[in-house]
């Protein structure tokens, strides 16, 4: 009895215990990577200046989202008249 109250106890702060989930979010192109007991990736940045700004005073890393998909540009047109 006395062993099963300590396993329900067990399973039951390993469930509770928070977590961060990684957030590969495809609309932003630059992720932080937060190193730490709990280190989890956040893609929200515009872009690395703006992550590395962030990032400072942090155990951190910023590095490219490998979600983000890059919208194709059309190809410029010359304007002479050849």
């Amino acid at each position: 009895m006395r062993r099963a109250c300590l396993t329900l106890a067990l399973g039951t702060l390993l469930v509770s215990a928070p977590a961060h989930a990684q957030t590969y979010d495809p609309n932003y192109p630059v992720c932080m990577q937060i190193y730490g007991p709990v280190g989890y990736l956040d893609c929200r940045y515009a872009s690395l200046e703006q992550c590395k700004y962030l990032a400072v005073g942090r155990s951190a890393t910023c590095l490219d989202n490998p979600y983000f998909v890059r919208k194709p540009t059309a190809p410029r047109r010359s304007r002479r008249g050849d």
